[in-house]
């Protein structure tokens, strides 16, 4: 809890606290505007759900993990070069741990943040009865996709600096809008950036079970859902141990980079 703390204190002052909590409300506020003029079916649920996850998950989080990463890991560098990272009497391990769960405590309040201001804008502005479990349940899956790519761009930001991260946030933006369309459909769970936008869609697929029906979707029924996201979430968990491990081992032996002004 004090690494926390500390990590929150050293956030004052700086555009994260903004970057975090400010744009999910915006970009909720956005989709709730567009709907607004849109005609309203009984089914409409599921446009919104897609929408509001194809543009969240693929868009939002690839390029907003690269820049959050890189924001933090830039004020280490104007604190010293480093010193106060390197310096401390905590353990590496501990150090490096606290950084990753405090990056995906923000990430992860950042996705509930705007599925929330989302369903809450829908349900009293646009006064759509919202399916509230199923939409948390895409926000979690979206955070699990993208756990893996915290870890990612924490390595690329410690060792390249903020440019490198971003950059490898603004392609992993590119990928994942191809991994929505039907491009994706085969290679998608090798690719780590469509984690996020193509788990997240899975939960969606129940909005088309509607009260009363006698049998479930096919597409629910004959398990292709479970089977697809089990295919995801396999090489997702491998890719996170992966990484945790090799950059844990690099961060315990990494004396810096030099800082240029």
């Amino acid at each position: 809890m004090n690494l926390l703390s500390s990590e929150w204190l050293k956030t004052k002052r700086t555009p994260v606290r903004w970057f975090v909590f400010l744009i999910p409300v915006v970009f909720a506020a956005l989709m709730i505007w567009y709907y607004s003029f849109r005609f309203i079916p009984a089914n409409i649920q599921i446009s919104m759900y897609r929408a509001f996850f194809e543009v969240w998950a693929a868009l939002a989080i690839p390029l907003g993990t690269g820049l959050l990463s890189g924001m933090i890991i830039h004020q280490e560098e104007l604190a010293g070069s480093f010193n106060g990272l390197l310096g401390s009497r905590l353990p590496r391990r501990d150090m490096y741990l606290g950084k990753l769960l405090f990056l995906f405590l923000l990430a992860s309040a950042s996705t509930l943040l705007a599925v929330l201001t989302f369903m809450a804008g829908a349900e009293f502005i646009l006064e759509i009865r919202m399916a509230w479990p199923i939409f948390i349940a895409g926000a979690i899956m979206a955070i699990v996709g993208m756990t893996p790519l915290l870890v990612l761009n924490l390595w690329i930001s410690l060792a390249w600096g903020m440019g490198a991260s971003v950059g490898v946030g603004s392609f992993g933006l590119m990928m994942a809008a191809l991994m929505v369309t039907n491009l994706g459909d085969q290679i998608w769970p090798w690719v780590p950036w469509a984690w996020p936008v193509r788990l997240s869609i899975f939960p969606g697929v129940y909005l088309w079970a509607e009260p009363g029906m006698k049998y479930p979707p096919q597409i629910i029924s004959s398990g292709f859902v479970l089977d697809q996201a089990i295919k995801g979430l396999v090489p997702a968990i491998l890719f996170f141990v992966v990484m945790l491990f090799g950059s844990l081992v690099w961060f315990k032996r990494w004396e810096g980079r030099k800082v240029y002004e």
